[in-house]
């Protein structure tokens, strides 16, 4: 079949988005069907650019810049991005191509005249796949209040819902959301789990021996740190273990919060952390060989749910996880009922200090618990699986 993927996120980013519609590209790939990735692009000088990457054509439509920078401005530029991408899609050789399956992720949430687009050309079957639902986090985070931002996100949100034929939400616990969508015949609402390939085994560019955290039980944490991740709890439990010579934390990646807890960690002169930044997706495996957990950490506002992508790059690797995350995620009983680490949601920092004696003494003594974390991504996280799931909802 022809297929059709659209993002805003894809290599060479290193964001756990851009790792998994690669992954994903490459299954679809591997399955003998013919792939178009479309993604805006601000870097270009002309109008389109075409790559061709391990057996599919990459589509790069000149666009506005859409990410590090002001909100207005980003907000104005994404909202224009789909319209100018429809422009100069015209102006390229795939102008009068059609697909059999049209594949959307989100965010952002911006893609749906695009998308509309190619499917009254083609019509053809639209699956999307939505990851954050978004405008409802950053109300529950405080970013945006109800009023004419919040009403004006909303609108294009449920303007690209109804475009789907399909919705692949990431837990259980969404679809609540999505109840009076679920009421009528369409779209169709089902959960999709995140997802990931097999893991390269590149060299690590962190050799942990070389830092003062060599022979300690690192917990590492790789990925965004920002106001989403409620992160400032985690480094304060690295305050109250200090004193602990057996333990580190490790840091590794970007994010709006990193400048703030390099500056708290400098405060209390923490020789029990240290921060990096981010690496290839390629050097994970290497780096997760040298820590003993990983780390998940949301903000306890967050209402919704949410599995972050580093979770499955934790259990890909065998790293048992310990989590502080909003009450009620799905995660919290994911981590529970297959034994694959101990997770707090009172976002209480005594718990979590003591949940963190805890957690060590359990993994010292679960001669199993990296099989288990293994098996549980075999079974939930495959790529294979997640692919078979989207083209299964999209037969004709």
């Amino acid at each position: 079949m022809r297929i059709v993927l659209i993002a805003d996120s894809f290599p060479p980013e290193k964001t756990s988005a851009a790792i998994q519609l690669r992954d994903l590209a490459k299954e679809i790939v591997n399955r003998g069907h013919d792939l178009t990735v479309i993604l805006p692009s601000s870097t270009i000088s002309c109008r389109y650019k075409i790559t061709l990457v391990d057996g599919y054509q990459v589509l790069r439509l000149k666009s506005f810049k859409i990410k590090d920078m002001n909100k207005i401005r980003r907000t104005v530029n994404e909202f224009l991005m789909p319209f100018l991408m429809r422009y100069n899609l015209s102006k390229s050789p795939y102008s009068n191509k059609s697909w059999d399956i049209i594949i959307w992720y989100s965010p952002s949430i911006f893609h749906g005249p695009l998308v509309k687009a190619l499917k009254r050309k083609s019509n053809s079957k639209a699956y999307l796949i939505i990851r954050d639902i978004f405008p409802e986090w950053a109300l529950d985070l405080g970013l945006i209040k109800r009023g004419i931002t919040y009403s004006f996100f909303k609108f294009i949100a449920n303007y690209q819902y109804k475009l789907a034929d399909t919705i692949g939400v990431q837990a259980q616990g969404n679809l609540v959301y999505f109840k009076s969508f679920m009421k009528r015949q369409k779209p169709v609402i089902q959960v999709l789990p995140n997802w990931l390939g097999k893991s390269p085994l590149d060299p690590c560019s962190i050799l942990l021996n070389n830092t003062p955290l060599s022979g300690k039980k690192v917990f590492v944490y790789a990925g965004n740190m920002g106001v989403a991740q409620g992160m400032e709890i985690i480094l304060n439990l690295a305050i109250i273990k200090k004193d602990r010579s057996d333990v580190g934390f490790l840091f590794v990646g970007r994010g709006s919060e990193l400048i703030k807890l390099k500056c708290i960690a400098e405060e209390y002169n923490l020789k029990n952390v240290i921060f990096r930044d981010e690496i290839h997706p390629n050097e994970i495996s290497r780096l997760y060989d040298q820590c003993f957990a990983g780390i998940v950490a949301l903000s306890h506002h967050h209402k919704s749910h949410n599995i972050p992508g580093k979770f499955l790059t934790y259990m890909q690797n065998g790293l048992p996880c310990f989590a502080n995350i909003n009450a009620g995620n799905d995660l919290a009983d994911l981590i529970r009922d297959k034994r694959i680490g101990c997770v707090s949601e009172t976002n209480n920092l005594n718990d979590l200090s003591n949940l963190f004696d805890r957690f060590i003494l359990e993994v010292n003594a679960d001669r199993n618990i990296s099989d288990r974390c293994r098996l549980f991504f075999e079974e939930e996280f495959s790529v294979e699986k997640v692919f078979k799931k989207i083209i299964k909802a999209t037969e004709i």
